[in-house]
């Protein structure tokens, strides 16, 4: 995670608006009250915020897989609250420490958003269907800005990371630091619809032999590639890049780590078709050096400790501050 100059702040903030707008709130489509489900120093948190961020985070914990009871998701529903009112208490502490946002950097950071867009029509179209205004947009930009700009003076560029601490933690993880054996190559594909008969498969099966012909014959195969091959990267000759296993399907992997560099595969089939694969390289299992991943760690360390004290100065602001709690409890 990037955190040089607070940049990572404005990430999360960006990626939170793009998903708005994106993917209107699944609650906010059933109901479109402005009951407040909080209230921080005075400070309103209305149904609206809740859902949509609700949406956003359930849809990617949805995309990683995860589904939840009702106890769960209730769990998930106060957090997603809490992580609102740290936010509205960060943002009032950047305007109590006198922090103001330029109007040009709001511009900026909509201009970037609006580049997601083909157009201005389509922004503005995205915008009605997540029940969004431009002045909204413009509000979390402005209050994004304003707590990254407070937490960059506060915390970031007062935390020192160590070449000691750096170090100390390498050397303490060491399997952090492996890099596993891994495969560099091409393929041709013939595509089989799983559910083909036995005369599109045998008409598939025809095809990759035929093209096998040719490179036994000699030809190039990255030519043949692009001439012949049904898959993605036809374009780029069939190559692949480099991978480890576990990202191919079984079959496929299984004769990519058999085969020696420059050595061409038999027919291999898998779910998709038929393929040829020449492996183009191979790299062993390695330990990625200390002076290679020093700036990283230093980064992560650094990211990880400026989190927990911006953590625990949150938690002495909520011991200051007046926070209500609205939150139905209830499974949706």
């Amino acid at each position: 995670m990037q955190i040089k100059g607070g940049r990572w702040f404005w990430v999360i903030v960006a990626a939170m608006i793009l998903a708005w707008i994106a993917f209107p709130a699944l609650a906010a489509e059933k109901q479109t009250s402005k009951s407040k489900v909080a209230v921080v120093n005075g400070s309103v948190i209305t149904q609206e915020d809740f859902d949509r961020e609700m949406s956003r985070v359930l849809r990617r914990l949805a995309s990683m897989g995860k589904s939840f009871d009702d106890s769960q998701l209730l769990a998930v529903k106060k957090e997603i609250l809490e992580g609102l009112i740290n936010g509205e208490l960060l943002y009032q502490e950047s305007q109590s420490k006198g922090i103001k946002v330029e109007e040009v950097a709001i511009n900026e950071q909509l201009s970037t958003l609006k580049k997601r867009f083909s157009d201005e029509a389509e922004f503005k179209a995205a915008l009605i269907k997540a029940r969004l205004s431009e002045p909204d947009i413009r509000s979390q930009i402005k209050k994004g800005l304003a707590v990254e700009e407070f937490i960059t003076r506060q915390f970031v560029e007062r935390v020192t990371i160590s070449g000691k601490e750096v170090r100390a933690y390498y050397d303490s993880h060491p399997d952090s630091f492996k890099r596993a054996e891994q495969v560099r190559a091409s393929h041709i594909l013939i595509k089989v619809d799983p559910q083909a008969n036995v005369l599109k498969r045998a008409e598939a099966r025809k095809r990759i032999e035929e093209i096998q012909q040719k490179l036994r014959k000699g030809g190039d195969f990255a030519t043949v590639a692009k001439a012949f091959s049904e898959g993605p990267s036809s374009a780029k000759g069939g190559d692949l890049g480099y991978f480890s296993r576990g990202k191919m399907v079984k079959p496929f992997e299984e004769a990519a780590f058999a085969l020696r560099t420059g050595e061409v595969s038999d027919l291999v089939e898998t779910r998709s078709g038929y393929h040829l694969i020449k492996v183009i390289d191979k790299r062993p299992e390695t330990t990625i050096p200390y002076e290679d991943i020093k700036d990283r760690i230093e980064q992560y360390l650094r990211d990880k400790k400026v989190q927990k004290e911006v953590s625990l100065y949150v938690e002495k602001l909520k011991e200051n501050a007046k926070v209500e709690r609205f939150l139905a409890e209830d499974p949706p």
